[in-house]
C-alpha cells in the first residue's frame, strides 16, 4: 500500500456503494466513548474518551480483523499514542481514496489515519504526515508455475495491483496497464483465480500472505522493487498537537525497544537500518 501505503478501486461501483462507514473497535471499549469533541492533554479529539482512527480493511499485516478484533502493525503503534493520551483507540473502516484528500479528517469523523500509507508530495498537499515509521518496497508475486522470473518478464502478461496505490502507480509508470483491485485480499484472489498472471503490491503484505503454507506452496516473489517508499500516519492539516503526540510515541517506541517488538510480531526479523527510518527522512 502503499503509497504506496495508495490503494482502492476506481472501477468498482460496489466499492463506492460500500463507502458507508463501518465502525470497528480495536481493543476494549473506552469509557466515555461516543461523547462530543473534547481536548485531552492539549490534543483535540473528535469524540470524547477515544482516539478515532480511519483505516481501510483488510491490509495485513498493518491492519486486519483477526478473531473479531482489528489488529496489526499500524494498530499497535497508534495504540501507543492513545495510551499516552489516556484513551482507547477506535477504528473506522473507510474507503482508501479518501486518505489522499483527507476527507474524513476534514469532516471531523476521524482524528488521524493509519493505513500503510506512503508519504508523497502530492498527499502532503492535503494532510500532514507523521515522521516515517516504516520502509517499504514493492514485490512482484506470481504463481510458481507461471514461468515469470522478474518484473521485466511481465511484458505481454496481465498484471494486477491494488487501486490507488503506489504499486499501481509504479506499474503504470513503467508502461503497464494493471488490472485494479479494490483491496489487498482482492489482489491475491485475482492472482489465485487467474484473472491476472502477476501482481505488484507492498512487500510486507506479500510476506504476510506467504506465511500461509498454501500460499507459499502456490506463489513466489520473483522481484523486489526498491521504490524508496516510506509509510506515515496522517492528521488534518495544521493539527500540530496530535502530530506531535504521534511523533513522540514513535520516537519513544524506537528508543525503548517497543517498536522493535511490535515490528517482529507483525512484520518479521528486524533490521533497524531498514525498518525504522530516520525522522528527517521522507519519500517523494
Amino acid at each position: 500500500m502503499k503509497t504506496f501505503l495508495g490503494r482502492r478501486s476506481r472501477f468498482l461501483a460496489a466499492t463506492t456503494a460500500t463507502a458507508a462507514l463501518a465502525l470497528v473497535v480495536a481493543g476494549c471499549s473506552s469509557s466515555g466513548s461516543g461523547g462530543g469533541p473534547t481536548t485531552v492533554k492539549g490534543v483535540h479529539l473528535v469524540k470524547g474518551g477515544q482516539l478515532t482512527t480511519c483505516t481501510h480493511l483488510p491490509y495485513p499485516p498493518f491492519q486486519s480483523e483477526i478473531d473479531g478484533k482489528v489488529q496489526g502493525f499500524d494498530v499497535s503503534l497508534i495504540d501507543l499514542v492513545a495510551k499516552n493520551l489516556g484513551v482507547k483507540q477506535q477504528i473506522l473502516d473507510t474507503p482508501f481514496e479518501n486518505f489522499k484528500t483527507g476527507a474524513f479528517l476534514n469532516s471531523g469523523q476521524c482524528d488521524l489515519a493509519a493505513a500503510g500509507m506512503t508519504i508523497t508530495a502530492e498527499r502532503k498537499k492535503n494532510v500532514d504526515f507523521s515522521d516515517p515509521y516504516f520502509e517499504a518496497t514493492q514485490a512482484v508475486l506470481v504463481a510458481k508455475n507461471s514461468g515469470i522470473t522478474s518484473f521485466a518478464g511481465l511484458k505481454g502478461k496481465k498484471l494486477g495491483a491494488q487501486a490507488q496505490t503506489t504499486g499501481e502507480d509504479y506499474a503504470r509508470g513503467k508502461g503497464y496497464d494493471p488490472v485494479s483491485f479494490a483491496s489487498s485480499d482482492a489482489v491475491l484472489n485475482g492472482l489465485r483465480t487467474g484473472q491476472v498472471q502477476a501482481v505488484v503490491i507492498d512487500y510486507p503484505v506479500v510476506q504476510g500472505w506467504l506465511k500461509d503454507k498454501a500460499n507459499a506452496n502456490a506463489f513466489k516473489v520473483v522481484d523486489n522493487l526498491k521504490t524508496g517508499e516510506q509509510y506515515g500516519f496522517t492528521v488534518k492539516k495544521g493539527n500540530k498537537a496530535l502530530l506531535d503526540a504521534v511523533n513522540t510515541a514513535l520516537k519513544d517506541a524506537k528508543a525503548d525497544g517497543t517498536y522493535k517488538k511490535i515490528y517482529e510480531k507483525w512484520i518479521g526479523p528486524y533490521n533497524a537500518s531498514v525498518a525504522s527510518p530516520a525522522a528527517s527522512a521522507s519519500a517523494s
